[in-house]
């Protein structure tokens, strides 16, 4: 069944994201600060614009935001032209975003009191998983919002579950995000070792990939990390920001992140070496000054 849907944020990821959806036969509206990427958008995908995130989501009955941050979220929904002067009763509200679990259960409650769902639904993937349909998606919120609304996230996901309560996402994106960390300053680690050692690195890979070693970021980052190009991927400047809203959620619940600290220590020198917005496995530069 076609549904209205509105896509609020067209940027690495919301762009595919919005696409899939459209192609999957609903109806999408987009709103997109910088218009560009919208007629973009509109030349590859059908749908249609708007002018605001209100008119957009207006008659919509799925209301999406993919956007930068916490104050970007603010803007487009409690902004003067934003979602929530105009989103629907009975309407839901899925913001893909990686916030606070804070922002997520203030949203969660004025919804509640104006009778529309919300579900905060951070995904992981990186703009390869985007393009491809094939994201993560992790959902805090109620049970009967989900079940309404998980026919049109499995659009661009291959995985998506509810795991607990409205902030559940962000706080399951926040263990993603400190998973990732560590596990790229470990690869980063082990590359310059071996290259010093002498060894042909992508023969090592190949081997040690398919044993206990195994992760996503050395079958997908092993061959560019070798190579020295971070021209692409998921920059630098975001997994830094996503890694503040890990260390700062860990201060309120007293879980110790001493190698996460460390690694966004070692991405703030990336960041000081110009690498701002190159890939998260440009960790390795570091050994290259």
């Amino acid at each position: 069944m076609s549904c209205k849907v509105a896509f609020i944020g067209l940027g690495v990821m919301g762009y595919p994201m919005a696409g899939y959806i459209s192609k999957a036969g609903h109806n999408v509206t987009v709103f997109n600060r910088t218009t560009s990427k919208v007629d973009k958008w509109l030349n590859e995908y059908k749908g249609s614009k708007a002018a605001t995130p209100a008119k957009a989501a207006g008659d919509a009955d799925f209301v999406f935001t993919c956007v930068g941050n916490d104050n970007d979220l603010r803007e487009v929904t409690f902004g003067d032209s934003g979602i929530f002067k105009s989103i629907k009763k009975g309407a839901i509200y899925i913001d893909n975003t990686t916030a606070s679990a804070t922002i997520a259960k203030e949203f969660y409650d004025y919804a509640k009191k104006n009778m529309f769902g919300f579900l905060d639904a951070p995904v992981s993937g990186g703009q390869a998983g985007a393009e491809n349909g094939a994201l993560t998606v992790m959902v805090g919120g109620d049970q009967e919002d989900y079940d309404k609304a998980n026919h049109i996230i499995d659009c661009y996901s291959k995985k998506m579950k509810l795991l607990g309560k409205s902030g559940s996402g962000q706080l399951a994106k926040m263990v993603n995000q400190i998973c990732i960390g560590g596990l790229v300053q470990a690869l980063s680690e082990a590359i310059n070792f071996g290259i010093k050692a002498g060894l042909k690195m992508e023969d090592v890979i190949e081997v040690i990939s398919k044993g206990a070693a195994q992760s996503w970021q050395m079958e997908n980052r092993f061959k560019t990390m070798i190579d020295d190009k971070f021209d692409f991927g998921f920059a630098v400047d975001w997994m830094r920001k996503d890694l503040k809203i890990a260390l700062e959620e860990a201060k309120k619940n007293n879980s110790p992140l001493p190698i996460t600290e460390i690694v966004d220590k070692f991405y703030a020198e990336v960041q000081d070496m110009g690498g701002n917005r190159w890939d998260t496995s440009s960790l390795i530069r570091r050994f290259r000054k």
